[in-house]
């Protein structure tokens, strides 16, 4: 096995053990304070994973703020809704709605960053969304309202990756890191306060867990962009579909019927043929996470429009891959 792809491997695991322990803490912790911590958590090992040439107190320092900004608004969003999704709903479920988000990424491309999409791509991504339904069953069972949520998270997913597609080039790596983690260490540190339980040392830990675990996932996907072509990691975020079935059994007495097994596997084999497919383009889309794969996109992704322009170069120069960030430690 090439190692790109077992780092790649490594990776979603690392971040499916994270999502696992956001779901054992239920109800014991607000959404807001599991957000807050993991957050702070996940810088500790995303410090090493700076650039020599960026220092992190000129994070403020940016050619698109505007976009930024809206970049961490729109990961902040994401952030609360998948947490929220994983701590009230199956694993299994939560993974197969967050995976529309390469829908939304879609729209979004073509309507504002003008990019072509092909007739395959477009039946990769309606089977998809076909294997959801099933796994779902909308009109069969009833919905809750972690269902939305991890709509939600989809949704601002797909807006996170298409502004990061924009800016990941050209802004530095710190500013990636440090706008998001503010807007969400900030926002959810005050949304906490009127419902602020003190963590017993056992949450500590697996907060604590979640972070470094969270964050050594993004040092091993840097790695694996730096041995393997995104084309050839791209599918192995799929393999978290198969640690939510695995997890959801073992710890949280989680087992899809039949029907939903059927759509699981045609999510992930169209999820594999959409990032697969023959286009400039390939778009990651792993976790939602702020320390996840975002950091990378940078690496592998070449200047847009104006800033292609400024930088003497096309989008031609590299295959670039569209990662996507959102959340902490899940």
């Amino acid at each position: 096995m090439p190692s790109g792809v077992a780092f790649s491997l490594a990776t979603y695991l690392l971040f499916s053990c994270c999502d696992a322990i956001i779901k054992g803490f239920g109800s014991s912790l607000s959404v807001f304070e599991i957000a807050f911590w993991t957050a702070l958590f996940s810088f500790l090992p995303v410090i090493f994973t700076k650039p020599r040439q960026e220092h992190w107190h000129l994070f403020w320092q940016m050619r698109h703020p505007w976009l930024v900004n809206l970049r961490g608004l729109t990961g902040l969003a994401g952030n609360i809704c998948i947490i929220y999704a994983f701590v009230s709903i199956p694993l299994a479920e939560a993974y197969s709605i967050a995976f529309l988000a390469p829908i939304f990424v879609v729209v979004l491309s073509t309507s504002i960053l003008k990019e072509i999409v092909t007739w395959q791509r477009y039946m990769f991504l309606g089977a998809s969304f076909f294997g959801v339904l099933l796994v779902v069953q909308p009109g069969f069972r009833d919905m809750e309202p972690g269902h939305l949520a991890a709509l939600g998270a989809a949704l601002f997913g797909a807006a996170t990756t298409t502004i990061l597609r924009k800016v990941a080039p050209v802004e530095k790596r710190v500013s990636l890191i440090g706008i998001p983690l503010g807007y969400i260490v900030i926002t959810n540190g005050i949304l906490m306060l009127p419902h602020f339980d003190m963590p017993t040392p056992q949450e500590f830990a697996s907060l604590l867990a979640i972070g470094l675990l969270g964050g050594t996932g993004n040092i091993l996907f840097i790695a694996a962009t730096r041995r393997a072509a995104a084309s050839v990691i791209a599918p192995a975020q799929y393999s978290q579909i198969l640690w939510a079935i695995i997890f959801g059994a073992l710890f949280f007495n989680e087992f899809p019927d039949p029907i939903a097994y059927v759509g699981l596997v045609i999510v992930v084999a169209g999820g594999i043929m959409n990032v697969m497919s023959d286009e400039t383009r390939i778009r990651i889309f792993s976790r939602l996470s702020v320390f996840g794969p975002a950091s990378a996109a940078s690496e592998m992704s070449s200047p847009l429009g104006e800033d292609a322009a400024a930088d003497g170069r096309g989008s031609r120069d590299a295959p670039s891959a569209d990662v996507d960030a959102g959340r902490p430690g899940s």
